[in-house]
């Protein structure tokens, strides 16, 4: 997608060799123009899978599987990172090592919330590792439903996640994907 590269050159800060900070427009402070952009470019590639529900984790996918949510006219799920007094105790759940929070989570969803033979598309800000999107598709399955693919804003094709996931079998479409980037050389895209 090319109005996402162009932000990412514009306006992500690189730290190191694998630190994109994109705080400005997608994960702290959010662009409801770009974002909607994202949703209706997730609908786009994935509008013939007759997805019944958008699962997310929380917090920074937030912004932008809601607003995929709206083009598909379907619900929005996200996973909790922490049990609230508010969440049934059952849920379905898995684990999730953040690798920016260098903490593993155990995300959880309501079992009311996702069921059997439910079509689920997967939408996160990042792909580096795999972890969060292999967590969420883990709870997919456990729920009995079918994930469909994921929706990748950004990915790092240059950390083995997306390969990965893929030679699992999971579709999955990345509207920006990072082969190389560095302080000095700024970002490659694929």
């Amino acid at each position: 997608m090319r109005l996402l590269e162009e932000r990412i050159k514009k306006d992500g800060v690189i730290k190191g060799n694998d630190i994109l900070k994109v705080d400005s427009f997608l994960n702290h402070q959010i662009d409801p123009f770009l974002a909607d952009e994202m949703g209706k470019e997730f609908f786009r590639l994935f509008k013939d899978e007759n997805v019944d529900k958008i699962l997310t984790i929380e917090a920074s996918g937030i912004a932008v599987a809601i607003l995929t949510a709206k083009y598909f006219g379907k619900p929005l799920v996200f996973a909790k990172k922490s049990r609230t007094s508010n969440l049934s105790n059952e849920v379905w759940t898995a684990k999730a090592f953040s690798f920016t929070h260098n903490v593993e989570n155990t995300v959880m969803v309501s079992k009311q919330y996702l069921g059997k033979g439910e079509r689920v598309l997967l939408i996160d800000d990042f792909l580096a590792n795999g972890c969060a999107l292999r967590a969420l598709r883990d709870i997919v399955l456990q729920a009995g439903g079918i994930p469909v693919g994921a929706g990748i804003v950004i990915e790092k094709a240059f950390q083995p996640g997306g390969d990965e996931l893929r030679k699992e079998g999971l579709r999955i479409e990345s509207l920006a994907r990072i082969s190389a980037m560095s302080e000095e050389n700024g970002v490659e895209f694929c």
